[in-house]
């Protein structure tokens, strides 16, 4: 499935409903047996959608959830989590490679302006990126709202990263690909409920 979840572009995983099976980060590394992807039971209880419901968040986050699951009757919790974790991947691996195409597809126009600015930075002083996503250890919601027609809710992930940066002649400037280090960000996903498209763009990143 995650094979498949990667091919895709961002409106095919985000919505989604969770298959709540183990997750496995390509690129070689295992993940523990005990580590499955779940939904946080005492969030969120998974009905038909008409009558789904949401508990257990901050009142503001409650309320926004509802908001946007009254206006989009198609709305997912589960799903739209699901969708976050891998595009939060899509995304991590597409700036490493510095493929400003498919950035484009995922982001709006000031996180793309960003993720390009800093590609072009390190494009010009040589260097690339030798990063692994070891796996996303957390993903929680941060923050929901309905402003008019426009759905934004916000992502906190928790990760471990092998990062190594390279100059042009290949020698480790930065890093390990022994260690990991743990990262925190929040992401901000947006979307027009009007919109038949179930594309959700990446619209703010920031450091949690």
């Amino acid at each position: 499935m995650i094979a498949a979840f990667l091919g895709l572009r961002l409106y095919s995983v985000l919505g989604r409903r969770a298959e709540h099976e183990e997750e496995i980060v390509p690129g070689g590394y295992e993940r523990n047996e005990d580590q499955k992807r779940v939904a946080p039971a005492a969030q969120v209880i998974d009905m038909p959608r008409s009558e789904r419901q949401i508990s257990g968040f901050p009142p503001a986050v409650e309320r926004g959830l509802r908001e946007i699951a009254a206006a989009d009757r198609r709305f997912d919790l589960i799903g739209f989590l699901e969708g976050a974790r891998g595009a939060y991947q899509m995304v991590l691996e597409a700036f490493w490679r510095g493929d400003r195409e498919e950035l484009a597809e995922l982001c709006d126009t000031d996180v793309l302006e960003g993720f390009v600015g800093a590609i072009d930075a390190r494009e010009a002083a040589g260097h690339t990126l030798d990063n692994r996503l070891i796996r996303i250890e957390e993903s929680n919601i941060h923050s929901a709202s309905l402003e008019g027609h426009m759905a934004r809710i916000g992502v906190s992930f928790v990760a471990d990263i092998a990062a190594v940066t390279r100059d042009k002649d290949g020698t480790v400037v930065a890093g390990s690909l022994d260690d990991a280090i743990e990262s925190r960000d929040v992401w901000m996903f947006m979307r027009d409920v009007r919109n038949t498209d179930p594309a959700w763009l990446i619209d703010e990143t920031d450091e949690g």
